[in-house]
């Protein structure tokens, strides 16, 4: 692959796959851009099938472009020595090799990575981590991912599963017991779920951000409760890896617009460490093309 050729980013996701022709220059060909179910109500077959087929519809909308190389990012965990994935959300894939998949589409490399390692590429070669050396991206969605840039490159760990912040855990937030992982905390289920079983009557994360904007005491809560267990996951991730700066990107991020605020600043109440405090956190620099500008990353830097 010249430097020149441009990749095909694939973005394997809990209920979608969707996939892109992304030139060397980070812009992801708006004609390419094709989209296929994943979910569980679909078999394996059908998910593999689909996953192919995105592949190709996002191959065949630019016939004329030199497509040199292939960056895969999944939800995890990921298999990166056995090249497999088995995202949580989709259990009858488990084990999914992935050059099964897509293997012969391009002639040329098909890199893999778990998706939150392509957030964090993307945030570093294209959004707001550019610039920095130590950083990590974090997404809070109806999930809670996270991954690693150290020294200018990514990390990946042993099996490729480096930075999957959702499944650690966080301490009890005011007495409550039900604080365990990240993600049962802080992601958009968990708050709304949390914040319905105490008397608040809406029934998704849009319905949350709507009684944050109106002051709903209970929604407020919910949103402040999320803050603080991503806030204490940072500063354990600041002081343990010496960051200089998190992204933090998702839907769920967008419920109240000081969200990112509230994090930062519970990010500073938990570090104890002055090196940890001087962590910056920040909202995210890309738009809705992060998860395929970072599997193109994957592919043309990783």
């Amino acid at each position: 692959m010249t430097e020149t050729a441009a990749v095909l980013a694939v973005d394997i996701g809990g209920t979608k796959v969707d996939a892109a022709v992304v030139t060397a220059a980070g812009e992801v060909v708006r004609a390419s851009v094709a989209r296929r179910p994943t979910g569980r109500e679909n078999s394996r077959e059908v998910i593999a099938g689909n996953i192919r087929a995105a592949a190709q519809e996002a191959l065949a909308a630019v016939p004329g472009a030199r497509v040199g190389a292939i960056g895969v990012g999944s939800a995890g965990p990921v298999d990166l020595p056995a090249r497999s994935v088995s995202p949580l959300n989709l259990p009858q894939v488990e084990g999914l090799v992935i050059d099964e998949v897509l293997g012969g589409l391009v002639d040329g490399p098909l890199t893999l990575a778990l998706d939150g390692t392509c957030i964090a590429l993307a945030e570093h070669w294209r959004g707001a981590l550019v610039g920095t050396t130590n950083a990590m991206a974090i997404v809070v969605s109806t999930g809670v991912g996270g991954g690693l840039v150290m020294d200018g490159r990514p990390v990946t760990g042993s099996t490729g599963n480096a930075g999957h912040l959702g499944q650690t855990f966080v301490r009890t937030i005011d007495g409550d017991p039900a604080a365990s992982t990240l993600e049962a905390v802080a992601a958009g289920p968990g708050s709304v779920a949390w914040a319905r079983s105490r008397g608040w009557v809406g029934e998704t994360g849009l319905d949350l951000a709507a009684s944050y904007r109106e002051g709903d005491e209970i929604a407020v809560a919910a949103v402040r409760r999320s803050a603080a267990a991503v806030g204490q996951a940072i500063a354990a991730a600041a002081t343990l890896c010496d960051l200089e700066a998190v992204a933090v990107a998702g839907g769920f991020a967008n419920v109240a617009d000081d969200y990112v605020d509230l994090v930062a600043a519970a990010a500073h109440d938990a570090a104890l460490h002055a090196y940890a405090r001087r962590c910056r956190v920040v909202p995210s620099g890309l738009d809705g093309d992060g998860p395929l500008l970072g599997a193109a990353a994957l592919a043309l830097h990783g």
